[in-house]
């Protein structure tokens, strides 16, 4: 297979994913770790009665109470590279951070970037054209970049601090889920399996241009899906993978859920690139963290794990609503250009956990 092409910029210069350890959300600290850094930690400060959403459910973003009827969003993210087109990278890693203003339900308002670069070793042109991506998506959504901060530093990273603004009762958390609820997945699996394809150059220019659509389409459906009295909880899917997130909402909501691989939509090409072999090692390290969580059912693909545990970068909101509220959920997506959004499985009483079965 051809590799995605790169722009002139971008041939001229180091690529930049050999810059860095890891791409995208797959640079995220494993799950397990986490969790056991953030055990040892305790608050020095009584939480203020106005903060709505702090960090005790793994929740997308913090929420803070202005007045009765504002509340700010505010939440950062940011990694290294997943791509070699420096404009592509600046694209997709302020699409991915704007969407945890839509996955608590707001309207982004405002943004700072982020960055480190290697000076000396990038080029900066190339890091002009990764802040252009970012200011470009940005422009889509409507917002500023009115700030930021920037390192010289070993690795190439980019990124954005967002705010936005929801009225109080229109904020959706990722732990409100009620027993009963269908759970609807926006986007396709399969970006973490395209990334490591993309570095071993058997990603072809069809794979690429997929790839690219998927993580620089903003997750704008997320202030219209908390509008729906039926939408009880809602989150995005990234790092983590698909089982990592829907577990938070699992553990912070005391349900079990139940998830129907054959529903879960792929982005296409991803399972023959898997079955070549270009895995990402976060995949692993995400099962290794919470497998014991997950019961697979045996009749299963043999690649099923592995797709459900794959690190999204910009990946797609994961809704848990209502059975009859379902079919104004996916009206919202349609609506927003989002095809392939699919009820993947439902919540319901028992030990927090999943049940994925064929």
């Amino acid at each position: 297979m051809n590799s995605a092409p790169n722009t002139p910029a971008a041939t001229a210069a180091p690529r930049l994913t050999s810059l860095s350890h890891g791409g995208g959300c797959g640079c995220k600290i494993a799950p397990g770790v986490l969790s056991e850094i953030l055990k040892k930690h305790a608050p020095l400060l009584p939480r203020p009665e106005a903060l709505l959403v702090g960090n005790e459910s793994a929740d997308d973003a913090a929420v803070y109470l202005l007045n009765p009827e504002q509340a700010l969003i505010a939440t950062t993210d940011f990694f290294m590279p997943i791509v070699d087109d420096p404009f592509d990278f600046g694209r997709i890693a302020a699409t991915n951070a704007i969407s945890d203003i839509y996955a608590m339900g707001g309207t982004p308002i405002m943004a700072l970037a982020l960055v480190g670069m290697p000076i000396g070793v990038v080029p900066l042109d190339i890091v002009g054209d990764i802040l252009r991506g970012g200011e470009t998506v940005c422009a889509q959504a409507g917002i500023p970049i009115a700030g930021g901060h920037s390192i010289d530093s070993v690795e190439a990273i980019y990124g954005l601090v967002v705010m936005g603004l929801a009225h109080p009762s229109h904020i959706r958390r990722n732990d409100s889920a009620r027993p009963g609820d269908v759970i609807v997945l926006g986007k396709p699996l399969g970006v973490g399996i395209q990334s490591a394809a993309l570095k071993s150059d058997a990603l072809d220019a069809a794979g690429y241009a997929r790839m690219i659509a998927n993580t620089t389409q903003l997750n704008t459906p997320g202030k219209k899906l908390a509008l729906l009295p039926g939408v009880h909880a809602l989150t995005d899917v990234t790092g983590f993978g698909l089982l990592g997130h829907l577990l938070e909402v699992c553990r912070g909501s005391g349900l079990r859920a139940d998830v129907r691989f054959a529903d879960v939509p792929l982005i296409e090409g991803v399972v023959e690139l898997a079955n070549a072999g270009h895995i990402t090692g976060a995949s692993r390290r995400n099962w290794a963290s919470y497998g014991g969580e997950v019961a697979l059912a045996a009749d299963l693909p043999p690649l099923a794990q592995t797709l459900l545990t794959d690190p999204q970068t910009s990946g797609g909101l994961l809704v848990s609503c209502a059975p009859e509220q379902v079919d104004e959920v996916l009206r919202v997506f349609r609506n927003e250009g989002f095809a392939q959004a699919a009820i993947i499985g439902l919540l319901k009483a028992g030990t927090p956990g999943i049940d994925v079965r064929a």
